[in-house]
Protein backbone atom coordinates (compact mmCIF):
# COMPACT_ATOMS: atom_id res chain seq x y z
CA UNK A 1 0.00 0.00 0.00
CA UNK A 2 2.81 2.38 0.88
CA UNK A 3 4.60 1.58 -2.37
CA UNK A 4 1.51 2.37 -4.43
CA UNK A 5 0.91 5.68 -2.69
CA UNK A 6 4.56 6.65 -3.16
CA UNK A 7 4.35 5.78 -6.84
CA UNK A 8 1.17 7.82 -7.24
CA UNK A 9 2.80 10.76 -5.49
CA UNK A 10 5.97 10.69 -7.61
CA UNK A 11 4.36 9.98 -10.99
CA UNK A 12 3.12 13.56 -11.58
CA UNK A 13 6.54 14.92 -10.67
CA UNK A 14 8.22 12.61 -13.18
CA UNK A 15 5.75 13.52 -15.88
CA UNK A 16 6.27 17.22 -15.19
CA UNK A 17 10.03 16.84 -15.58
CA UNK A 18 9.69 14.89 -18.84
CA UNK A 19 7.21 17.37 -20.32
CA UNK A 20 9.24 20.39 -19.26
CA UNK A 21 12.36 18.95 -20.88
CA UNK A 22 10.48 17.95 -24.00
CA UNK A 23 8.70 21.26 -24.55
CA UNK A 24 11.27 23.79 -23.33
CA UNK A 25 14.48 22.58 -25.00
CA UNK A 26 15.27 20.31 -27.84
CA UNK A 27 17.12 17.19 -26.81
CA UNK A 28 19.91 17.72 -29.35
CA UNK A 29 20.67 21.23 -28.02
CA UNK A 30 21.89 19.92 -24.65
CA UNK A 31 24.90 17.63 -24.82
CA UNK A 32 27.04 15.88 -22.28
CA UNK A 33 29.92 18.24 -23.07
CA UNK A 34 27.75 21.18 -22.01
CA UNK A 35 27.49 19.62 -18.58
CA UNK A 36 31.20 18.82 -18.49
CA UNK A 37 32.13 22.37 -19.48
CA UNK A 38 29.75 23.79 -16.87
CA UNK A 39 31.26 21.64 -14.12
CA UNK A 40 34.87 22.27 -15.15
CA UNK A 41 36.73 24.77 -13.02
CA UNK A 42 39.06 27.45 -14.28
CA UNK A 43 42.63 26.39 -14.94
CA UNK A 44 41.70 22.72 -15.24
CA UNK A 45 42.91 20.88 -18.37
CA UNK A 46 40.08 20.36 -20.81
CA UNK A 47 41.10 16.97 -22.06
CA UNK A 48 42.19 13.66 -20.62
CA UNK A 49 44.55 12.85 -23.48
CA UNK A 50 47.08 14.77 -25.53
CA UNK A 51 50.22 16.69 -24.61
CA UNK A 52 48.52 18.71 -21.86
CA UNK A 53 45.99 16.09 -20.82
CA UNK A 54 45.44 14.90 -17.28
CA UNK A 55 46.49 11.29 -17.88
CA UNK A 56 49.68 12.34 -19.69
CA UNK A 57 50.57 14.71 -16.86
CA UNK A 58 49.98 12.03 -14.22
CA UNK A 59 52.11 9.44 -16.05
CA UNK A 60 54.92 11.95 -16.54
CA UNK A 61 54.93 12.86 -12.84
CA UNK A 62 54.88 9.19 -11.78
CA UNK A 63 57.74 8.38 -14.15
CA UNK A 64 59.74 11.30 -12.75
CA UNK A 65 59.12 10.11 -9.17
CA UNK A 66 60.00 6.49 -10.01
CA UNK A 67 63.18 7.58 -11.78
CA UNK A 68 64.19 9.78 -8.86
CA UNK A 69 63.59 7.00 -6.35
CA UNK A 70 65.56 4.53 -8.48
CA UNK A 71 68.53 6.91 -8.67
CA UNK A 72 68.40 7.45 -4.91
CA UNK A 73 68.30 3.70 -4.30
CA UNK A 74 71.25 3.15 -6.67
CA UNK A 75 73.24 5.75 -4.71
CA UNK A 76 72.26 4.12 -1.41
CA UNK A 77 73.24 0.69 -2.77
CA UNK A 78 76.58 2.09 -3.93
CA UNK A 79 77.24 3.62 -0.52
CA UNK A 80 76.32 0.34 1.17
CA UNK A 81 78.67 -1.49 -1.20
CA UNK A 82 81.54 0.88 -0.45
CA UNK A 83 81.00 0.72 3.33
CA UNK A 84 80.51 -3.06 3.47
CA UNK A 85 84.20 -3.57 4.37
CA UNK A 86 84.29 -6.95 2.67
CA UNK A 87 81.44 -8.46 4.69
CA UNK A 88 79.81 -10.98 2.32
CA UNK A 89 76.24 -10.43 3.53
CA UNK A 90 76.58 -6.64 3.31
CA UNK A 91 78.02 -6.88 -0.20
CA UNK A 92 75.16 -9.14 -1.28
CA UNK A 93 72.57 -6.80 0.23
CA UNK A 94 74.17 -3.81 -1.51
CA UNK A 95 74.27 -5.62 -4.87
CA UNK A 96 70.61 -6.61 -4.45
CA UNK A 97 69.68 -2.99 -3.71
CA UNK A 98 71.38 -1.83 -6.91
CA UNK A 99 69.89 -4.68 -8.94
CA UNK A 100 66.35 -4.09 -7.69
CA UNK A 101 66.64 -0.35 -8.30
CA UNK A 102 67.69 -0.97 -11.91
CA UNK A 103 64.91 -3.52 -12.40
CA UNK A 104 62.42 -1.03 -10.94
CA UNK A 105 63.65 1.65 -13.33
CA UNK A 106 63.27 -0.68 -16.32
CA UNK A 107 59.77 -1.67 -15.20
CA UNK A 108 58.82 2.01 -14.80
CA UNK A 109 60.00 2.80 -18.34
CA UNK A 110 58.17 -0.23 -19.75
CA UNK A 111 55.00 0.82 -17.91
CA UNK A 112 55.38 4.33 -19.34
CA UNK A 113 55.73 2.87 -22.84
CA UNK A 114 52.68 0.65 -22.31
CA UNK A 115 50.56 3.57 -21.08
CA UNK A 116 51.59 5.69 -24.07
CA UNK A 117 50.81 2.79 -26.41
CA UNK A 118 47.32 2.35 -24.94
CA UNK A 119 46.64 6.12 -24.93
CA UNK A 120 47.66 6.45 -28.56
CA UNK A 121 45.45 3.48 -29.41
CA UNK A 122 42.49 5.06 -27.57
CA UNK A 123 42.93 8.53 -29.07
CA UNK A 124 43.16 7.20 -32.62
CA UNK A 125 40.14 4.98 -32.16
CA UNK A 126 42.11 1.75 -32.43
CA UNK A 127 43.61 2.74 -35.76
CA UNK A 128 47.38 3.16 -35.73
CA UNK A 129 48.98 5.19 -38.49
CA UNK A 130 51.19 2.84 -40.50
CA UNK A 131 53.29 5.60 -42.10
CA UNK A 132 55.66 5.69 -39.10
CA UNK A 133 56.30 1.94 -39.01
Amino acid sequence: MKRTSLLLALAPLGLAVVFSLFFTTSVSAVTIMDGVNAAQGTGVPGSLFGDTGIITTITNVLLFVAGGLAVIMIIIGGLRYVTSAGNASSVTAAKNTILYAIVGLVVAFLAYAAVNFVLSWITTGGDFPTSNL
